[in-house]
């Protein structure tokens, strides 16, 4: 699943697009049926903004655009003019470049999803008390859980929940109210910096994701993985670098 960071680097990238009138298209049958492109066709493109793993595009008259892009979904920035191959989910055209999505199982006028949302790890500077406030309203859930969870913060993925538990010493497996507010919040300024540094183009090569059975290259213990949540994503971590109660089976 695409991560904050690389939905903040696709809205900068379709920055081109902002102040220009668009021709909108929705090629493919899926996202026709919404009828997007006659309620946005012709207007003005106002603001495109990334908000945890959301892109919102403001249109002239008031019309927000939502796109999610859950597991498969990829934005590209073409030349107005470029073949685009296949049927796409949307096409937005301005004067010299089109911005295109493949894969959008997530496309709708906004509703009101972006004010439910948790505040985004990427904001500049990053509301760290108002993180914290969220994560301690569920002092039952496991910390690497509740990480995941877009109401409470939003813009974290697998991947950087993974690494930032790993770098400050942390069992995904602790309970929130077992995780004191300094620990938290140095998961929390981890995930910003690394994702941060990962929006501007800074490459990164995980530490332990995707890791399992291989050895933790600070102690040497094999990592271990187990899935975690309701949405059953995969945690990895080292059991003796990152001690804590653990799941039965792993």
């Amino acid at each position: 699943m695409p991560e904050g960071d690389a939905i903040h680097r696709a809205a900068r990238r379709l920055q081109v697009l902002v102040g220009q009138v668009l021709e909108v298209e929705t090629p493919h049958p899926r996202a026709a049926v919404k009828q997007l492109a006659p309620k946005l066709d012709g207007r003005r493109l106002e603001s495109v903004e990334a908000i945890g793993k959301n892109i919102l595009f403001r249109f002239e008259g008031g019309p927000v655009l939502r796109s999610h892009l859950r597991m498969s979904g990829r934005w590209r920035v073409l030349g107005r003019d470029a073949p685009v191959f296949g049927k796409p989910w949307l096409v937005l055209r301005g004067a010299e470049h089109a911005g295109v999505l493949w894969g959008g199982p997530v496309l709708e006028l906004d509703r009101g999803v972006a004010l439910r949302l948790g505040p985004d790890i990427l904001a500049e500077p990053p509301e760290y008390d108002a993180m914290l406030s969220r994560l301690r309203s569920v002092p039952e859930r496991q910390v690497g859980d509740a990480l995941l969870d877009q109401r409470l913060v939003s813009g974290i993925g697998n991947i950087w929940k993974v690494e930032a538990l790993w770098t400050q010493r942390i069992s995904p497996w602790r309970r929130v109210d077992d995780v004191s507010d300094d620990e938290l919040r140095a998961v929390l300024a981890t995930a910003h910096d690394v994702m941060r540094a990962r929006v501007e183009g800074v490459p990164y090569r995980a530490t332990i994701y995707r890791r399992k059975g291989r050895m933790c290259p600070r102690c040497g213990t094999p990592i271990k993985s187990w899935p975690q949540g309701d949405d059953a994503r995969m945690a990895y971590w080292c059991p003796q670098c990152q001690r804590g109660e653990e799941p039965a089976t792993a």
